[in-house]
């Protein structure tokens, strides 16, 4: 079984070939939970890719939303993306430093979203890259204002309104991204003040099955992000809606489905920071 979709995944044996080519674009999208005490910026800053830009989640996002990280306007995507010197028909290569792309996938679900659908993970992240020896600086990138066309696609985020609204239909299966212990509410919540637990109705779909935690959390091969989907009791066939802690990882598992072909898997943007820090939300454990 081959991946449906191989181009949206690249190589580090790809990425050294191909640093210089023209139109190829490197963000380092390394984001870490609030428990991990770690400062992505200043570790981007110490050593990175060369030539990758930082794309800093904290940033790209709505400053009227007191949720962390929730998705900008297109206008303001536009901006960030041309200030970073990212344009139209750039081919866009994500990683982070947390080994896989548990972060980079977020910006490639929000590219993908603002309508830029050439946009790669790096397999294996900034850990594969080192264990290979390969390159990293300390070099600030000099950018260029370039013009990034965004134009949002709706049918790929949910908010709390459809996500309440599903509870009762279940026209959409959620796939929780969380692991089991947090997704039971046997083990409580990276933020404060949250409720534990996970929403009624919903699957638990592990980011980290996706990947090969041995092998530098490579994806796994197809048929067995497939056989992930399948013991996690998901049917691929049918409308599925992302969820996580702060709608982060949760676009790992909208990437897994995108290897195999399903392209219209949404992201709940405000995820469980949103659902599980309300009052008037179902909670199941």
């Amino acid at each position: 079984m081959d991946y449906a979709n191989p181009r949206a995944l690249v190589s580090t044996e790809w990425l050294a070939g191909n640093l210089d080519a023209p139109g190829v674009r490197v963000v380092d999208a390394t984001f870490f939970l609030p428990t991990q005490d770690r400062d992505a910026k200043a570790e981007y800053g110490a050593a990175h890719i060369p030539g990758a830009v930082f794309f800093d989640v904290d940033d790209i996002r709505d400053p009227t939303s007191d949720l962390p990280h929730m998705l900008p306007s297109a206008e303001t995507f536009s901006t960030k993306m041309g200030m970073l010197g990212i344009g139209d028909g750039d081919h866009v290569i994500a990683y982070d430093a947390n080994g896989g792309a548990m972060a980079a996938a977020r910006a490639w679900w929000m590219f993908r979203i603002f309508g830029h659908g050439s946009v790669s993970l790096l397999d294996g992240g900034l850990p594969k890259w080192l264990a290979e020896g390969r390159p990293l600086t300390d070099e600030a990138v000099e950018l260029e204002n370039r013009t990034f066309t965004a134009a949002k696609n709706p049918a790929l985020v949910r908010a709390i309104e459809h996500m309440l609204a599903n509870v009762e239909t279940g026209a959409e299966q959620v796939a929780d991204a969380r692991g089991r212990d947090r997704f039971d509410g046997s083990a409580p919540e990276p933020r404060k003040g949250l409720r534990s637990g996970h929403i009624p109705g919903s699957l638990c779909l592990p980011f980290t099955t996706l990947m090969d935690g041995e092998n530098h959390f490579v994806m796994r091969p197809a048929e067995d992000i497939a056989a992930a989907i399948a013991d996690a009791g998901l049917d691929r066939d049918r409308p599925v809606v992302a969820s996580c802690g702060s709608g982060v990882t949760a676009a790992m598992v909208a990437f897994g489905f995108y290897l195999l072909g399903k392209e219209d898997v949404a992201v709940y943007d405000g995820s469980w920071t949103e659902w599980g820090g309300r009052e008037d939300t179902p909670v199941e454990t």
